[in-house]
């Protein structure tokens, strides 16, 4: 007798869609029965995912959506209330690396730049979303953090500092819906074989890294409505059995 999938009729938004991470978790979760909105910047490459998504008889919207875009961003709540009057699954995976140098030597557009899609962006998804996600039975929001947010890494200055302001908001939001049935989790998938990865290690051995669609494997059971943690940090374990919930972890592990 066929399992029937995890996600079936479940409505989830994905952000940084197209490649990565992102991309890896949009189709997984297409494959398992959700309707996938899957927003990015590049629309063509947005294309390749809804393709994929497609030919494996998933569902997917396109939505290109720039986190840069304030106006864009705060009006996504009412443009996916009109059409499904729910959000199931917020994936917050969009992101960028910004410089990587001594904090005196980061311009200020730079900085700017990473706060604004690693950081603030987040907040205003978390403020259009938060009214959706509360009307579906169960909410899930993952945010997608890094080992750096300790702050113990030089030169990672922007990107390390947004994603320790990230992993503060999530567990903040986390608490303010501690009574309904939203549940927040942090995500940090360790060293993946990304292109934000190459760019960071461009001399680093790629065959010794994790595949995206691994980590998305072992987060798919933090999404699942039977999953009941709530303000966590979980770390990728890459002998974790996927079937089961990963392990969650404080900051300090």
């Amino acid at each position: 007798m066929a399992v029937p999938p995890r996600f079936k009729d479940r409505i989830a938004l994905v952000t940084g869609a197209s490649r990565g991470l992102g991309r890896a978790l949009a189709i997984a979760l297409a494959r398992e029965g959700a309707h996938v909105v899957i927003s990015a910047r590049t629309p063509g490459a947005l294309e390749e995912v809804d393709d994929e998504i497609r030919a494996t008889g998933g569902q997917a919207t396109i939505l290109k959506l720039d986190l840069r875009a304030q106006d864009r961003l705060d009006q996504l709540g009412p443009v996916l209330f009109q059409r499904w009057g729910k959000l199931d699954i917020l994936v917050a995976a969009g992101g960028i690396l910004g410089p990587l140098s001594p904090l005196p030597h980061v311009a200020a557009d730079a900085w700017e730049s990473v706060l604004d899609i690693n950081l603030n962006a987040n907040w205003r998804l978390i403020r259009t979303l938060d009214p959706l996600l509360k009307r579906s039975d169960a909410g899930r929001a993952l945010f997608i953090t890094a080992g750096v947010a300790s702050g113990d890494v030089a030169y990672w200055g922007p990107y390390a500092v947004a994603k320790a302001g990230l992993e503060a908001l999530a567990k903040t939001y986390a608490q303010e819906v501690a009574n309904t049935p939203v549940r927040v989790t942090l995500l940090d998938p360790g060293p993946m074989r990304t292109a934000l990865r190459a760019k960071a290690f461009p001399g680093e051995d790629k065959s010794k890294l994790v595949e995206p669609e691994q980590v998305a494997a072992f987060a798919l059971p933090l999404l699942l409505p039977s999953a009941t943690e709530n303000g966590r940090l979980v770390r990728f374990r890459a002998d974790a059995p996927q079937a089961a919930a990963p392990l969650a972890a404080s900051n300090d592990a």
